[in-house]
């Protein structure tokens, strides 16, 4: 049996809609990839996801992620499927991407490491195409690759990895809410005035130059959305007064991970990031009776890896 874990990611990092992402160190999914007597893929258990998740693998984004890679692999043997989520449905945190990165990276471990990263990266969006209707490489990527992630183009997917900053944290709130994806996309239109299209390239423009610079002033600056934060605020009750609770604190900035309901905050060092937490943990908890949990840590180099099962 081979086990492979893969992170949590922000995606859209603010200003980056839909092509900026970075991972987290945890949490994350595993997922466990044993031979099996039966030809293609089998999904044995889903631990963790309350029975919400189909076992059938044309709708599972790991068991179509893994047959993906079978298919481009040609590979005759069949392989078995054990998930175990570690993160959350509908949370803005990567959680169907994760799944299928931890599945493809568990499979070409135990085939021998046949495929590349391309490769991985690609059967992986494919996954998320089958079990969630869209391709999301600004999730995929960074939880495959670690660290921050420019997904240029979805298809081919290119994807450039960016410098991390030394000591750069992360700040995450999950209040316990869910939020459709693909309602949370309908909200936004197909329409951006040019003035804020034009904002928002400046502020994606400094922000990767603030990556390679470590400038964490310029980061801090940049981290303005003019596009999709002013339209899926609503959907949390008390997102403005958690973000400036997050600002009031240190944060370099704050904005909604992926399409919600989670809260990320960036911060210059993890103890920084602990003393953000906390501070929108309470502002959260001061606005609604919903509970939330939070996770600290530095944003995460190693993305997905094999593991040793306990």
């Amino acid at each position: 049996m081979i086990a492979a874990f893969a992170p949590a990611t922000v995606s859209n990092v603010s200003c980056g809609f839909d092509v900026l992402g970075f991972a987290l160190d945890a949490p994350g999914d595993l997922v466990i990839a044993e031979p099996s007597s039966e030809p293609g893929v089998v999904i044995r258990a889903i631990e963790g996801d309350g029975g919400r998740l189909s076992r059938d693998v044309g709708k599972n984004t790991a068991g179509a992620a893994v047959a993906a890679l079978l298919q481009h692999l040609q590979a005759a043997r069949g392989v078995a499927l054990t998930i175990q989520k570690g993160l959350p449905l509908e949370s803005g945190i990567g959680s169907s991407g994760a799944s299928a990165v931890a599945a493809v990276v568990a499979v070409n471990e135990l085939l021998g490491r046949p495929a590349s990263s391309a490769v991985l990266l690609a059967c992986a969006m494919q996954g998320e195409v089958a079990g969630c209707g869209a391709a999301h490489p600004d999730n995929v990527a960074p939880s495959l690759l670690g660290g921050f992630v420019l997904a240029r183009q979805v298809s081919p997917p290119d994807v450039v990895r960016l410098p991390v900053p030394e000591g750069l944290a992360c700040a995450l709130l999950h209040p316990h809410l869910r939020v459709n994806t693909g309602e949370s996309r309908a909200l936004l239109g197909d329409m951006v005035p040019l003035k804020d299209a034009v904002r928002q390239w400046g502020n994606l423009g400094a922000l990767v130059a603030a990556l390679y610079t470590s400038d964490r002033a310029l980061l801090a600056r940049s981290m303005v959305d003019l596009v999709a934060e002013p339209k899926r605020a609503g959907l949390v009750p008390g997102f403005y007064t958690v973000k400036q609770a997050a600002l009031d604190a240190g944060a370099l900035g704050a904005s909604l991970s992926g399409s919600g309901p989670s809260i990320f905050a960036l911060t210059a060092t993890v103890a920084d990031a602990e003393r953000v937490g906390a501070a929108m943990q309470v502002a959260f908890g001061a606005i609604s009776d919903v509970g939330s949990d939070l996770h600290v840590s530095l944003v995460g180099r190693a993305g997905a890896r094999v593991v040793s099962l306990p």
